[in-house]
């Protein structure tokens, strides 16, 4: 009998623990509507979204907004200082409003939307350009001079240790899921391959997630970019692989577009050197992460990166 009970406390539990996040999300949405004074004739909550929740809202003027609450208050602090250092510099949306929150809620923004949808792989060599444009505009930005910021880290002058700090935290989660020759491969191949860098390139504004999800396209014009929950100040090369392994990859005309409209704001890094060795961290870290969030409702993307991770040690 007592087992029977662990079994169905075991095999509940996620589920529970589901319902229970439902709530408390609806909760929460409903008190920051109230503090936006918000009058809403439609919500949808986007799918596409890790480290916040984010509804997307029509108003009863028409007018469609995006209403984003932050998982932590480090998430919240880090996307209000991005807004404030991005805004003129780069194609970002408006931030119309902001609540710190409080005990209950880690904060929440009310966004204005950007014209258009997710970059995707139908979109044009003019188009890859323009990526190339926006993420080097980014790039140029440097940490400001006599300003504190409390929520964006500058890693810049021990990248070195901020990279392998990463790598080792996720390593936690992936010990449990590869096989231990695997794992001691991988281990081995990242001291490895670490040692090979060039000098970190910066410090500059690193987005951290820059992936086709947070980059808008209208037609054969680059809207701008969304989403600063794990922003830093560090190296460019870190900011790339995403990038290539959603979109650049599959078309050589979209990685010469790319670069030249990268050069044309500032000098691209040898990504032949570099890239190698995020390829690897990415699909190593991306299996942590996978485990973090729940290896059940992101098995796709562990398969994904599983398959990646063997064939780099092949």
């Amino acid at each position: 009998m007592h087992g029977e009970t662990v079994w169905l406390v075991e095999a509940y539990f996620p589920i529970v623990k589901y319902i229970l996040r439902k709530k408390r999300g609806s909760f929460m949405l409903n008190r920051v509507i109230q503090h936006f004074g918000l009058q809403i004739q439609e919500l949808n909550e986007v799918e596409d979204s890790h480290s916040s929740t984010v509804y997307r809202s029509k108003l009863s003027n028409g007018t469609n907004v995006f209403l984003k609450i932050p998982y932590t208050k480090l998430k919240f602090q880090r996307e209000l200082e991005a807004y404030e250092i991005l805004k003129g510099r780069v194609s970002i949306p408006e931030m119309l409003d902001y609540w710190h929150g409080d005990e209950e809620c880690s904060g929440a923004f009310l966004l204005s939307e950007l014209n258009g949808k997710p970059l995707t792989r139908d979109a044009s060599p003019e188009v890859a350009f323009q990526v190339g444009v926006l993420q080097a505009e980014m790039h140029a930005i440097r940490p400001p001079a006599g300003k504190k910021l409390t929520g964006i880290q500058n890693e810049f002058a021990n990248w070195s240790d901020f990279v392998q700090q990463q790598f080792y935290s996720f390593a936690e989660d992936v010990k449990g899921i590869l096989d231990p020759i695997l794992y001691g491969q991988a281990i081995d191949r990242f001291e490895k391959m670490k040692q090979q860098l060039p000098s970190p390139d910066g410090p500059s504004f690193v987005h951290m997630d820059f992936r086709p999800a947070n980059i808008i396209v209208n037609g054969n014009t680059v809207s701008g970019m969304i989403d600063f929950e794990s922003v830093r100040y560090g190296s460019t090369e870190v900011d790339f692989t995403k990038l290539y392994r959603d979109f650049l990859q599959f078309d050589s005309t979209f990685y010469n577009a790319f670069r030249e409209g990268y050069n044309s704001i500032r000098p691209l890094i040898d990504m032949e050197i570099v890239l190698p060795f995020y390829q690897f961290t990415d699909a190593f870290n991306s299996i942590g992460w996978c485990k973090r969030r729940g290896i059940e409702k992101n098995t796709v993307f562990l398969e994904e990166n599983l398959a990646r991770l063997k064939s780099f040690l092949q």
